[in-house]
């Protein structure tokens, strides 16, 4: 059973940082695309950055130059996504989200699916 879990966020004030953490249990002996996604109150969930499972990352525009993802595959059954989050502002504000789409083993390889888990999310508040 596949759980994601998060922590690290919290409130600061505009131009602060923090680091977020994603952790991703029981994805078995294939790799997983990581990403963060957040949703403010009264707006759609929105994509911020991740991982894909061959180790690309992407981000949103609006986080571009501020906002680092990185990883910790130490153990294979134990994924870590790190979100550090720089120079934020009141428009980050938001609950972040971690969401973990496995590839799946079939036996011979790795194949991607189209399961997707996600945490219950970390509340980051920027004030002016």
């Amino acid at each position: 059973q596949v759980q994601v879990a998060e922590s690290g966020g919290g409130a600061v004030q505009a131009g602060g940082s923090m680091k977020l953490s994603c952790v991703v249990s029981g994805s078995g002996q294939c790799s997983s695309s990581i990403s963060w996604y957040r949703q403010a109150p009264g707006k759609e969930r929105e994509f911020v950055s991740g991982i894909d499972a061959y180790g690309i990352a992407d981000y949103a525009d609006s986080v571009l130059g501020r906002f680092l993802v990185s990883q910790d595959n130490a153990k294979k059954t134990l994924r870590t996504l790190y979100l550090e989050v720089n120079l934020l502002k009141p428009e980050d504000t938001a609950m972040y989200y971690c969401k973990a789409s496995p590839l799946r083993w079939d036996g011979i390889l790795c194949q991607p699916s189209t399961d997707n888990y996600w945490g219950q999310g970390t509340q980051v508040t920027v004030s002016s």
